[in-house]
C-alpha cells in the first residue's frame, strides 16, 4: 500500500522536531493511545521534549543543534531502529522537504503530511508563485531564484524595485527572511540570509 494514503492504525510515531512543537504532537498522540519516539541533538539532552516521548533518541551526533534535526538519513534510521510506523515531521525543520517525505517513502514509514509532489509545488516559494501566477492569481513583483554573482543579483533588485523583501525559496516561521532597504545592504544581507536558509532548511537558495 502507498505510504503517503495508507490509513491503516499508527501505533508509533516519531515525531521529527523539538520543543514545543515536538511536545504539542506529542500529546494529541498519546491521548490517541499512540507511542510517542522522540529525536534530541547533543544539545537538547534535558530538553522537555525528550522526557516527554516514551522514547527518545539522539540525532546527528557530531553535528550543531540546528542541523542535526535537518540529519534525513539518521532520521530515517532511528525510525527503523525505534520500529516507528510513521513520523510527524512538525513545522518548519523538515515538514516542507520532498525529499524527507520520499525518504519515510522508501523506507515503508508513513509521513504524516503533504505528498512530496505539493510540497515542491508550494513548499518552495518560487513554484508556489509560478503556480499562482497560472493560475491568474495576482501576485507581488518578483524575481526567480538568485544566482550567485553580486552584480546579477543588484540588477535584479533594482528590476522589482527597493525596499525589497528576500525570501527563502524553502523558509517558513521567518527564517530566511530580510528586508533590504537599498543598494548598500543587498550583498551583506543576501549573504546573511543564505546562512540562516541552509542552517535551518539545508537549502540556501533566495
Amino acid at each position: 500500500m502507498d505510504p503517503f494514503t495508507q490509513t491503516g492504525a499508527i501505533r508509533s510515531l516519531l515525531i521529527a522536531n523539538r520543543g514545543e512543537i515536538a511536545i504539542r504532537v506529542m500529546r494529541a498522540t498519546t491521548e490517541l493511545g499512540i507511542r510517542t519516539i522522540a529525536i534530541h541533538s547533543k544539545e537538547d539532552l534535558f530538553s522537555l521534549h525528550r522526557t516527554k516521548a516514551d522514547e527518545s533518541y539522539l540525532v546527528g551526533e557530531g553535528k550543531g543543534p540546528v542541523s542535526a534535526y535537518l540529519d534525513i538519513p539518521d532520521i530515517i534510521r532511528i525510525a527503523g531502529e525505534a520500529k516507528a510506523d510513521a513520523i510527524h515531521p512538525g513545522y518548519g525543520f523538515l515538514s516542507e522537504n520532498p525529499e524527507f517525505a520520499e525518504s519515510c517513502a522508501a523506507a515503508k514509514i508513513i509521513f504524516v503530511g503533504p505528498l512530496p509532489d505539493t510540497m515542491r509545488r508550494l513548499g518552495n516559494k518560487v513554484e508556489a508563485r509560478n503556480l499562482a501566477v497560472s493560475a491568474g492569481v495576482a501576485v507581488m513583483p518578483a524575481t526567480g531564484p538568485l544566482p550567485d554573482d553580486e552584480g546579477q543579483v543588484l540588477a535584479m533588485a533594482r528590476a522589482v524595485g527597493f525596499p525589497l523583501m528576500l525570501k527563502a525559496s524553502w523558509g517558513g516561521g521567518g527564517r530566511g527572511m530580510r528586508v533590504v532597504e537599498g543598494d548598500h545592504a543587498l550583498a551583506e544581507t543576501v549573504a546573511a540570509a543564505r546562512r540562516e536558509a541552509m542552517g535551518a532548511f539545508g537549502n540556501d537558495e533566495l
